[in-house]
């Protein structure tokens, strides 16, 4: 935004002929004195005040502004559309144009970089902290899918293996992902250890719980297959003897025999 000058007898109502001209209220702009008013005896005033005032920029203008120097000096050119939530104290940003995967970088570092860095400058003008979120091309939503799947995965191998699983480094937001998919999982637990940039989640079973996974391996012991007419079955150890029912013949005739020679 652009500075205006205003002159008049004392800074106050300097800064009141630069509201009624810019139809605004105080809390709207920013102001500095130039020049304050002096006096000479009986309250004279001898040399006006000078005061140079503009608006003060909209979060969604400050990060706009930020954003369109970035991309410039990228040789970028990147649609820009940014929208504050008065309530949740958040300013959403979505970029759209040719060859987001640039902006996006590897697993979204030089999406987060760009996203820590208009939150700087924008936080740099406002008095309560404002969250920024910074998207293109949907690409939040479909790491967070592919993030839980991988949680979820994971702790389904946890709890056969009975053994911790350790996740690549992440930043605190996937971390939070992570967290938070297994946070009501009855078996498995999750923690965060090392230091940042490397900090990473780890996915541990839960002491003294049963997964069942130790009782199907138990049963599941001694078990063979035999191949039958209809492929492979499962056998519980009773196989099939084809001499049994010839033992048993050659035995009733045996007994059949002694009994006609006892008779």
């Amino acid at each position: 935004m652009e500075w205006k000058e205003f002159t008049a007898k004392t800074v106050n109502e300097a800064l009141t002929s630069a509201l009624v001209e810019m139809d605004t209220t105080s809390e709207k702009v920013e102001y500095e004195v130039i020049e304050r008013e002096s006096s000479k005896l009986l309250g004279l005033f001898s040399k006006p005040a000078v005061i140079r005032v503009r608006l003060k920029m909209s979060y969604e203008d400050c990060a706009s502004d930020f954003l369109h120097k970035v991309f410039q000096a990228m040789d970028m050119k990147v649609n820009i559309d940014a929208s504050y939530d008065e309530e949740e104290k958040v300013l959403s940003i979505d970029l759209s144009g040719e060859e987001m995967g640039i902006l996006i970088g590897k697993r979204g570092n030089t999406l987060d970089s760009l996203q820590y860095l208009v939150s700087l400058v924008v936080n740099a003008h406002s008095d309560t902290y404002v969250r920024v979120k910074l998207d293109t091309e949907n690409y939040r939503e479909r790491r967070k899918e592919t993030l839980e799947n991988l949680a979820n995965n994971l702790a389904h191998k946890v709890k056969k293996i009975h053994k911790p699983v350790f996740l690549e480094p992440m930043n605190p937001y996937e971390r939070r992902i992570i967290h938070s998919a297994l946070q009501k999982d009855k078996y498995v637990e999750t923690h965060s250890e090392g230091e940042e940039p490397y900090r990473k989640v780890v996915i541990t079973l839960k002491p003294g719980v049963d997964t069942g996974y130790e009782r199907r391996d138990k049963y599941s012991k001694g078990r063979s297959y035999h191949k039958n007419k209809g492929g492979y079955r499962k056998s519980n150890g009773n196989h099939h003897n084809p001499y049994k029912s010839l033992n048993e013949d050659l035995t009733k005739d045996s007994g059949e025999e002694k009994r006609d020679d006892s008779q």
